[in-house]
Formats: C-alpha cells, sequence, structure tokens
C-alpha cells in the first residue's frame, strides 16, 4: 500500500469543468480543510482591464472567514497579485463608483462567495493549477493571524471606533475627488456642447443679440430646424376656410384637383383597351 500512496501523492485534482481542487486549512492545529475550486478565468464577451484573460483565475467556494487581504496574502506565494475582487455571485466587472472608506461603507454579511484574483505575471496561474491538493494552503499563521469568533466580535468592536484625525483624512480626501470629478464632468460636457454645435462642414454661424445679453453660436443646421419649427407653428395657428374667398378657392382647388383624376383615369382606359387583343371564344 506505501507504494500506492506514494505514487498518488502530490498531484492536482482536477474535476468536471476544468476546476481545479484546492485544500485550505485554518492553522496548522486544526486537522479539518476546506476545500475551494479554481480556473484561468476566460469569458471571450468581457474584455476588461480589469480581468485580463491570462492573468485572472476565479476562484469557487471561499469561506466566509477569507476577505480580500487574507485572499492576496495566501495567494501570493504564487507570484505577485495586482488585485483581489469578492462577490456573492459570478458577474461581468461592474465599476460601482470610486471607493468608499471603511466608515461609509455598510457591513457586509459573512456567506460564502466567489472570487476573481488578478496576478501580475500569466505564468502565476500555471502555478496555482499545478499546486498539489494533498498540500493545504494555510489560512492563520504567526505572521498574518485570522481572526474568528469571539476575538473576531471583539476586533471589529475595537475597529469600530473612528480616529478624528483619520476620519477628517479620509473625508478630505473623499471630497478632493468628488470635486476633480464634477470638474472632469463639467469640461467633457462643455466638449460635447461645442461639437453639437459646428455643423457638418465644420462652420459655425455666430448671431449678435440684445446688449447686455449673452448669444449663443448658431449652426446652419440648427436654424433650418428652427424655421421649419417656426413654419409649422404659423400654419397651425392660420384660420383655414374662415373668410369667404379662402372657402371659394378650396372648392376651386378640390375641383381642379377632380378633373385632373378624371383625366388620368381616361388616359389609363384608354391604354387597357389599345392593349387588349380580339378573342371570340
Amino acid at each position: 500500500m506505501a507504494p500506492s500512496r506514494s505514487k498518488h501523492a502530490n498531484q492536482t485534482c482536477v474535476i468536471p469543468g476544468g476546476f481545479t481542487v484546492l485544500s485550505l486549512q485554518f492553522s496548522t492545529d486544526i486537522v479539518a480543510q476546506h476545500k475551494i475550486c479554481v480556473k484561468e478565468h476566460r469569458v471571450r464577451a468581457e474584455k476588461t482591464t480589469q480581468r485580463p484573460l491570462d492573468r485572472t483565475l476565479f476562484v469557487l467556494n471561499i469561506p466566509p472567514y477569507c476577505s480580500e487581504g487574507v485572499i492576496k496574502e495566501l495567494f501570493s506565494q504564487f507570484g505577485p497579485v495586482q488585485s483581489v475582487e469578492l462577490r456573492e455571485k459570478p458577474g461581468s466587472f461592474e465599476h460601482s463608483g470610486p471607493k468608499l472608506a471603511k466608515y461609509f461603507t455598510p457591513a457586509q454579511k459573512q456567506r460564502f462567495r466567489v472570487g476573481y484574483i488578478v496576478f501580475q505575471k500569466a505564468i502565476s496561474i500555471t502555478a496555482v493549477k499545478s499546486h498539489p491538493h494533498d498540500v493545504p494552503l494555510v489560512v492563520s499563521t504567526e505572521q498574518r493571524p485570522v481572526w474568528t469568533g469571539l476575538q473576531k466580535w471583539i476586533h471589529q468592536y475595537k475597529q469600530s471606533f473612528a480616529q478624528p484625525d483619520k476620519l477628517q483624512e479620509a473625508v478630505d480626501t473623499f471630497m478632493q475627488d468628488y470635486d476633480t470629478r464634477k470638474e472632469q464632468e463639467a469640461e467633457r460636457q462643455k466638449e460635447e456642447a461645442e461639437e453639437q454645435l459646428e455643423d457638418e462642414e465644420g462652420w459655425v454661424k455666430v448671431t449678435r443679440g440684445k446688449s447686455g445679453t449673452k448669444t449663443r453660436p448658431h449652426s446652419e443646421v440648427s436654424n433650418q430646424k428652427a424655421l421649419q419649427k417656426e413654419s409649422r407653428k404659423r400654419k397651425r395657428k392660420e384660420l383655414m376656410n374662415f373668410y369667404t374667398w379662402q372657402h371659394r378657392n378650396t372648392q376651386k382647388e378640390h375641383i381642379a384637383e377632380l378633373r385632373k383624376k378624371f383625366e388620368e383615369d381616361k388616359q389609363r382606359i384608354a391604354l387597357l383597351r389599345a392593349q387588349r387583343k380580339f378573342r371570340p371564344y
């Protein structure tokens, strides 16, 4: 039995779907192990810089006690980690805006999650997939302890008190980023408005308004649209068949139209008669 045991030792475990099974061990004192499934992230429809296809690892069944920092430290042994993203279920990358400080984010529910680990080098993906399943990855060590149970609650309670200087620093940083985003958005809207004012040939017509008022340049296309709109309004305001001469002219135009159609019908019938062949039987 010993030779067969050594034969199957230090081998990778690949399950259907192309997932490689890795073992997690919370600490060296605990014998129980947890299994996670990893696979190279390859989604053709998703081509974003946040998840490059050749350097992103997709992880399933991540336990609740593993945060993004813990996952980053745990997989750093295979190569430098660029970023870690934990989610409740798989999905495409969604930009959720600026990242808020921990003082302004609600506490997340503890549950099993999926993760996307982005390495700095593509060779790290191969190193993870070739890791033996019988060699567990230790989560909590003396160098990086992970709090659980009562110790975790006490640690979270102590961390919940915000220091005034750090809180003020987080608020100032957020307001600076907010002002920068607003300035960039205003500049972008201004550029779009200027591009819309230009006509197809690139010419801009500038009109002069009343004294003391700021006028806005109008293009030829916008002027044509304004004239058409005014003409439609004017036609709606006109009183049709209000005067006697208007009613008389309308009747004349109607009779002329009927005569024109009658003549066209006569010509069409004469053409059909000329084309008809004599068939007595």
